[in-house]
This record gives C-alpha cells, sequence and structure tokens, in this order.
C-alpha cells in the first residue's frame, strides 16, 4: 500500500510528475534527472500574462463587492460555482461574508491554475495529464473539504457538542482499516437477499467463473439463448441489481433464455491467470456451454466494457478457427480501439507498465481497491470528497444505495492478465491491429467478426469515451448498428425501460466520422433497452418451449443463484 485509500503507485507519480511538468513550463527549471532540457517547453507569455491579468482584474472585483457588502450595498459576487457544482449549496456561503470571500477566492485560484495548464506550452498527451491532475488538486483543495472552513461542518460540530466530529474520527479510523472510503451503507444490502435476487441455477463452473442459467419468465421462449460476458473489474449483478433496474429480469420478460458468467474474484491461488484464460476458459467456455444447454444452433453474445473487450477477443479466436455459433454480438460501452481512452489513459506509460510487468506480470495480483480508487478519481467530486465531508467532517453515515453498494464491492485481477491487457490495449493499442496480437495460438483480427452487431456507447462515458465505442463500428465485420445512450458508463447502460427516462440515438449515417454520425442521428425518447430487444428479435429464432428445467443431463445445476463466486470475498493481496 502506497498510500491511505489504496493509492496506486500510478496516481502518485502522476501527479508529482505534472506538477513538475508544469514547473517546468512555467520556469524552464530541470526535469527529473536535474538536467535542463535543451528545448524546455515554455509558457507562452502573452497567454500567462493574460490570464494573471484577468486573475487580478477578478480579485479586485472580489474586493470591491465586499467592501460594497460591509456598507450594506448589494454586490454581486465576482465568480460563481459551475453549474451542477453542490459542494457551496448551503445558504452561508453565499450569505456569510467571510465564507462568500473564501468560496470566491478559491474559484479564482481554481481558474487561474486552469488557465495556466491551458497556457502550457507542452503536447496534447502531457496536456491531459495536466488538466486531469490539476482537477485532482483543486477538487482536493476545496475549502469544503476541511472542518475549519466548511460551515456546515462547524454548525454541526457546534449543535452535538462535538459529537460529530468524535463520531468522524471513528469513521475514518474505520474506512482506514478497510482501505477504502465508504460510499454507502453495505449493511443495508446482500447478494442473494435484496440485489442479484432473479432466480436461476449455476450449471458450470471452473476455477475462472461460473455460469448462470436464469428461470424463464415466460411460457414460450427464443431459441436461440443469450449469453452475457460482464466485465471481470467489477461483480456481475449490476446486471440484476433488484427486479426492477435488472436488465437479466428484463431480457428474460422479453422471451430470452439468458446465461451469464460470474467471474471469480481471484485470490492469491489465481495469481497465475492470463488473458488467454479468460478468452479461452472464460469466454469461448461460456458460449459452448450455453449452447449446449440450450440445444440451440447459434447463441447471441452480450459483452459490456472489458468482458466485451474478452467477448470480441473470443469471437475473433472463433471465426479464425471456423466456428459460426454466434449469431449476433452486443457491444455494451466497450473499447476495441484504445486510441483515445479518456481519463484513464493519463495512468498509462511505459514506466508505469514495465513496474506492474515487473512486480505481479509473472505472477501475482492487482489489489481490486487501487482499481476501485482510480475510477474514483475520475469522478472525485461525486464519490471521493462529498463522503470525506459527510463521513468524516460531519461524522455522518453514507445514505443505502444500491448502485453504489456494487460500485464499492471489487474485484482483485490477476497480475499476469492485467499487465498484459495494459501494455497490448491501453499502452500499445494492439487489439484493433489486424494479426498483431495472438491469443490462445490464433492471429487475431477483428474483421473477422462477420455476424450482426449492436454496439452501445454512453454520451458522457469517462470510462469508455463514446467515440472510443463508435470506433468498434470500424472495426468488427457484419452489419452494424450503432446506438448512443445519454448519461454515462453505469447509468446510461442500467436505464430500464420500465421508468422510460433519458433519450438515446439511432440510425446515424455509418463512417469513421463519429460526429457526422450523431448530426445525422435520430433522438429516441426513453430506454434504448426495447429498441435492443427489437433488433435482437431477428436473430433469436424461433420460438419454443422454454425449459421445465435448468441445465441439461450434462451440464447439471450446482447451486442456486447467484452462486458462491460473487458472494465470495478474499481478502485483498498486494501482488508487489
Amino acid at each position: 500500500m502506497t498510500a491511505p485509500f489504496n493509492m496506486p503507485d500510478e496516481f502518485v507519480r502522476g501527479f508529482f510528475k505534472s506538477g513538475q511538468t508544469l514547473l517546468q513550463a512555467y520556469t524552464g527549471a530541470a526535469g527529473e534527472t536535474g538536467v535542463q532540457p535543451a528545448a524546455a517547453p515554455k509558457m507562452p507569455a502573452l497567454a500567462l500574462a493574460q490570464a494573471q491579468a484577468h486573475y487580478w482584474q477578478q480579485q479586485m472585483a472580489l474586493y470591491m463587492g465586499m467592501m460594497a457588502s460591509a456598507t450594506g450595498q448589494a454586490a454581486e459576487p465576482a465568480v460563481q460555482p459551475e453549474r451542477g457544482d453542490r459542494r457551496f449549496s448551503a445558504d452561508t456561503w453565499r450569505d456569510n461574508p467571510w465564507y462568500s470571500l473564501l468560496k470566491q477566492t478559491y474559484l479564482l485560484n481554481s481558474k487561474l491554475i486552469n488557465d495556466m495548464v491551458e497556457a502550457a506550452g507542452v503536447g496534447a498527451k502531457e496536456k491531459h495529464k495536466l488538466r486531469f491532475y490539476a482537477r485532482q488538486f483543486i477538487d482536493a483543495m476545496s475549502p469544503a473539504n476541511f472542518a475549519a472552513t466548511n460551515p456546515e461542518a462547524m454548525k454541526t460540530a457546534v449543535e452535538t457538542h462535538g459529537e460529530s466530529m468524535r463520531a468522524g474520527f471513528a469513521n475514518l479510523l474505520e474506512d482506514l482499516k478497510r482501505g477504502r472510503i465508504s460510499i454507502t451503507d453495505e449493511k443495508a444490502f446482500e447478494v442473494g437477499r435484496n440485489v442479484a435476487v432473479s432466480k436461476g441455477s449455476v450449471v458450470f463452473e471452473n476455477d475462472l467463473f461460473q455460469l448462470i442459467q436464469y428461470s424463464p419468465l415466460t411460457d414460450k421462449v427464443a431459441e436461440r439463448p443469450l449469453v452475457i460476458v460482464p466485465p471481470c473489474i467489477n461483480k456481475f449483478y449490476i446486471l440484476d441489481l433488484q427486479p426492477e433496474n435488472s436488465f437479466v429480469r428484463f431480457a428474460c420478460e422479453q422471451g430470452n433464455t439468458v446465461f451469464l458468467v460470474s467471474w471469480r474474484n481471484p485470490d492469491a491461488s489465481l495469481g497465475h491467470i492470463t488473458w488467454d484464460d479468460y478468452v479461452e476458459q472464460g469466454a469461448l467456455k461460456a458460449l459452448e456451454v450455453g449452447r449446449a444447454v440450450s440445444g440451440a444452433d447459434k447463441v447471441n453474445a452480450v459483452g459490456w466494457c472489458v468482458g466485451g473487450t474478452i467477448l470480441s477477443s473470443a469471437l475473433a479466436v472463433l471465426r479464425a478457427r471456423g466456428d459460426d455459433t454466434v449469431a449476433s454480438l452486443t457491444l455494451l460501452t466497450t473499447m476495441l480501439d484504445f486510441s483515445d481512452p479518456g481519463d484513464l489513459g493519463v495512468f498509462i506509460d511505459e514506466q508505469g507498465v514495465s513496474q506492474r510487468e515487473q512486480s505481479i506480470g509473472k505472477g501475482g495480483i492487482y489489489a481490486g481497491s487501487e482499481l476501485g480508487f482510480v475510477f474514483q478519481t475520475l469522478r472525485a467530486n461525486d464519490l471521493i470528497w462529498p463522503y470525506v465531508v459527510n463521513n468524516y467532517l460531519k461524522g455522518g453515515a453514507p445514505q443505502a444505495f444500491d448502485l453504489l453498494y456494487w460500485n464499492a464491492d471489487g474485484t482483485n485481477l490477476p497480475g499476469p492478465m492485467y499487465a498484459w491487457y495494459l501494455r497490448n490495449m491501453y499502452l500499445e493499442n494492439n487489439l484493433c491491429k489486424a494479426g498483431r496480437l495472438t491469443m490462445c495460438g490464433t492471429p487475431v483480427d477483428l474483421s473477422r467478426i462477420d455476424m450482426p452487431s449492436y454496439i452501445f456507447g454512453t454520451q458522457e462515458d469517462h470510462i469508455v469515451p463514446w467515440k472510443g465505442a463508435y470506433r468498434s463500428t470500424q472495426l468488427v465485420g457484419g452489419e452494424t448498428q450503432f446506438v448512443l445512450g445519454a448519461s454515462g458508463h453505469i447509468a446510461g447502460v442500467i436505464n430500464p425501460a420500465s421508468k422510460n427516462k433519458r433519450s438515446y440515438w439511432t440510425d446515424g449515417k455509418l463512417d469513421d466520422d463519429a460526429e457526422a454520425w450523431l448530426a445525422s442521428a435520430t433522438s429516441q425518447p426513453g430506454s434504448w433497452w426495447t429498441h435492443w430487444s427489437t433488433w435482437l428479435q431477428s436473430h433469436a429464432g424461433k420460438q419454443v418451449a422454454a425449459p421445465k428445467k435448468l441445465g441439461n443431463a450434462k451440464f447439471k445445476p450446482i447451486e442456486p443463484a447467484p452462486g458462491r463466486y460473487v458472494a465470495k470475498h478474499p481478502p485483498e493481496v498486494m501482488g508487489a
């Protein structure tokens, strides 16, 4: 552990390196080696002067406004929080002169830092890192995050005679033991009791995963079953949280026989598992068992996020082997071309990947808590600082929320698989290059995936930028449909048809220009689930009687859903 709350080495190193980059751009100071580069990037003098001038102009407006307020005159704030910024929603931040000054000074300083980052004369990749780490610093330094400068925390402490401070310190100690910030009431949920409650049975298991077959909810079902491969970096039950927002239940209600992969949360005993194992013993095995149990000629396959990357790799291997037993492919917020990985890209460079290869690349475990922290930093003002304020400064307890319970239920990754994935996907972007990678003894070419495909992205995705998801349409073969949903990586996918919220876009012109596709697409109200279900019907085969029993003679039910693997919480094992 490098810091409290399992802060990964990549984050710590990137933070300090970006600070050094900004200092170097500003002063021309020497780099990491202590040697002044011959052509150190310089901050354009005009841009810096403009940023400073604007800053002092706004500072003067702020002080003039404060003086006017002191004499009873009305004054407009020099700067306002951005729309949707909930950190300063309390009236005290507006009505109390001291807190109003503190808030506006912070906002002005934040803008100056951002302006300095934008003016820095560095390349696009370094600029992206500067923006990300500057945002982390700015978010962390908010006066709302400190007890002495948070009016609500101070008020609560006075009203409770200091009890809130004692409770907050106790909460902090508990979270330090856990190695992560509590973001929901974890006692309010239990897998199999009030989340992951769809009826079914585990019909197959190996060391890597269990395959769940869900009970039918209609008298007749489609001949071809649905096999779902979720990400291995989270538990599967995001697709089966509760009945009203369960994608699994919806698919069953639409007359599908649903099989779902439940990845095992690896401990040290699985520290040798590779990417090829996830492809061969994971996705390919799940497809095989699903088809065997259903007795169908083909199956329909769905993959989400890295589960979609694993599934696509498996299908490329299948087609290279001459196997055409998958009728259609659905990819949900999945990257196959990693040229634009969004904010996750700031953690990836040769030094960091090499360190992971040396420490866990030949065996070991990458702790899920580290990966969880990385994802939280992508939305720190939603997933970190509100809970610091509520739990530690105010001594409160987080509310019960099923999605955040799932979010906190992280999984480890085998070191060899993780290190290979980092290098070949994020660092070198090899998957989208035909024949560059060999998996399971077979050269991989995504264009061989020639079955019909439904590719779904979400407009505000901070993990798989939607244009990256869109690029998959240019990589896979066969007839392709792209659909863009509103919202983000999770909420955009888990958008129940019964609630009919948000919207999605369809039927744009498919070519290599994502923006042109969006400009020509049609906006549709409600959930994309119904649109996908209609598309799937044309690939699902004829209607047959729903099975009266789950499994078959070869693959008999082992235990009820959701199975042992999803409920197991092995200890965190550090690979380094």
